[in-house]
């Protein structure tokens, strides 16, 4: 592929050049995690040497590096996982708060932090494209793009319904409430995946950007909203002042949650991509995240359970990620 590139006519075909370099950088990037574990493998394989012949005061520094070791092959094995059409693509995240009125706004925008915190761990970037506030808490609904590479690989195992017990801190008799939100997510598309949209199958709505104040309102009527009347999606963006940037962007949407419908339609019997459209409420949970009377967060998928839900909170999902990914191909 690398060769490809310095051929003279390379560029005469931006789509498929695109495309080119995006793969390559893609196979680039496992090849040199690769050689990064091969490397790690030799430097313990030496401290193996020392130990075996009586250098114990490399004890330490072997299981440090075993630890270090053990941890990147997993991470590695995961990442072979991703070999899905779009998995290396961006990612577009939307949370809705569901049943549960106050409590399941403040519940989705828990969820949204989680996910922020993730994405910084990950060190992936966040652009948040819209947002609705609670009532008087929390969020009704956000959506925010997630660059980075395999971000939609990883964050598709979010989708679904997501159900959270606990004691809640708006109850002034201290029950025990159930609330849910729910997570949608698509891949970003790129200039190289064609979604073909016709004018006539789409509203173009604009609006002031709502919100109390600060980052999530706008004194201009800069918001867009597309309504595609084919498939009833309905995109927002208020994130620039610019209507014309929030058009565009709310378009680049619309067409990826098009292509979602795409990969589900073709993919359906296999449930891989994205299942059934259900209600956000009893019965339709993939995760459950129980403040009290235990603490306890599982993944009705998997079964994969932690009890920390402090750290998962603070975005320490992998675990669930991985499992549900090991899952996927195992179904």
């Amino acid at each position: 592929m690398e060769k490809l590139t310095f051929e003279e006519n390379f560029w005469s075909d931006k789509r498929k050049s695109s495309e080119i370099i995006k793969n390559m950088n893609f196979e680039k990037n496992i090849v040199s995690r690769y050689e990064k574990l091969a490397t790690e493998i030799d430097d313990e394989e030496v401290l193996i040497d020392f130990v075996e012949s009586g250098e114990t005061s490399f004890e330490s520094e072997l299981s440090e590096k075993h630890k270090i070791l053990k941890n990147d092959v997993e991470e590695f094995e995961i990442n072979l996982l991703l070999d899905g059409e779009y998995d290396m693509n961006n990612a577009i995240v939307t949370i809705h708060s569901g049943a549960g009125g106050t409590e399941a706004c403040d519940w989705a925008d828990m969820l949204y932090r989680m996910y922020l915190r993730w994405c910084n761990l990950k060190n992936y970037k966040v652009t948040e494209l819209d947002f609705m506030e609670g009532d008087s808490v929390g969020v009704k609904s956000v959506t925010f793009l997630v660059e980075g590479i395999n971000a939609y690989g990883y964050l598709k195992s979010e989708k679904g319904v997501h159900r959270l017990v606990r004691i809640s801190p708006f109850d002034a008799n201290k029950k025990r409430h159930t609330s849910f939100a729910s997570v949608e997510v698509v891949p970003e598309v790129d200039e190289n995946v064609e979604v073909e949209i016709d004018p006539a199958d789409i509203r173009i709505d604009t609006y002031r950007a709502s919100g109390a104040g600060g980052q999530h309102v706008n004194m201009t009527d800069s918001a867009v909203r597309i309504t595609h009347f084919p498939s009833g999606i309905v995109v927002t963006c208020q994130k620039e002042r610019s209507q014309l940037s929030n058009r565009e962007t709310a378009m680049k949407m619309l067409k990826s949650k098009l292509l979602e419908l795409e990969i589900k339609k073709k993919e359906e019997e296999m449930k891989k991509i994205q299942g059934e459209q259900s209600d956000i409420g009893w019965g339709n949970q993939i995760r459950s995240y129980v403040f009290q009377p235990y603490a306890l967060v599982k993944d009705h998928r998997t079964n994969t359970e932690i009890g920390n839900v402090k750290a998962v909170m603070d975005g320490s999902i992998d675990d669930f990620i991985n499992s549900y990914l090991r899952w996927i191909k195992s179904n």
